[in-house]
């Protein structure tokens, strides 16, 4: 069995303010992203993929990964204007694989476990998520932001990365979005998970598996330093 994982790190981190983009900010000392490359570089993933902000593939080949020695890195590719079309950019770079795995970088405290986990529940339903269950009560609004449904919080998932799939079917599903993008576009769809691009292309049903509360997002400034407190809590920082 051989596995690749693509690793998103194109966004332009609008959300968080200031000029230095969410993937690089620093976290214990340490860049943002430095954190989840540390964990599948030393993890059973044979390749990685790297997807960054067109124009910054010397800085991170520089940067990331020479100054740390990064063996499995085998391509870094430029990032498309959505985030699908940054994975698809780096679908197009994977040479052989049985399962490919998809992570943002923004989340840093992914773990071996969980990508084990989630390949190996991928050899059975062909397609994972990792999720939480969700806590809170959802509230479905109008474009008023009036209330408009309280769906039954027993079946929500709160989506996270990395997501797992056989090789030939996120390939599929990537190739069929890319044919039929404008069509999809033109019906008000929005795409924002590789789980919904499988079900939206594909007959093929996704599996959630439960990650870790801890795997969050660093998406606007107060997730930076939540993200701090969750790394005290872990032995970070390790070297390479």
């Amino acid at each position: 069995m051989r596995t690749t994982a693509i690793l998103l790190g194109a966004g332009k981190g609008a959300r968080m303010g200031g000029d230095v983009k969410k993937q690089y900010m620093m976290l214990g000392g340490r860049p943002l992203m430095y954190y989840a490359l540390y964990e599948f570089e030393n993890s059973f993933v044979d390749e990685l993929i790297l997807v960054v902000s067109p124009g910054d593939e010397d800085y991170v080949r520089r940067e990331f990964v020479e100054a740390y020695d990064l063996q499995k890195v085998t391509a870094i590719v430029p990032g498309g204007r959505e985030r699908y079309h940054s994975v698809y950019n780096g679908l197009q770079q994977v040479k052989k694989a049985d399962y490919i795995l998809i992570h943002d970088l923004a989340r840093p405290f992914v773990t071996e476990d969980m990508m084990l986990r989630a390949v190996n529940e991928a050899g059975d339903s062909h397609a994972v998520v990792v999720g939480v269950p969700v806590r809170d009560t959802i509230r479905i609004a109008d474009k008023e932001h009036y209330g408009v449904e309280t769906p039954n919080r027993d079946t929500l998932w709160a989506a996270q990365t990395p997501q797992v799939f056989e090789a030939e079917l996120i390939r599929e599903a990537y190739r069929r979005l890319h044919a039929n993008e404008e069509v999809i576009l033109s019906e008000g769809t929005v795409i924002t998970d590789d789980g919904q691009v499988v079900e939206l292309m594909t007959d093929t049903r996704v599996k959630m598996i439960e990650g870790d509360y801890a795997n969050i997002k660093v998406t606007v400034p107060e997730d930076l330093a939540a993200a701090e407190v969750i790394l005290k809590s872990r032995p970070w920082p390790r070297e390479m």
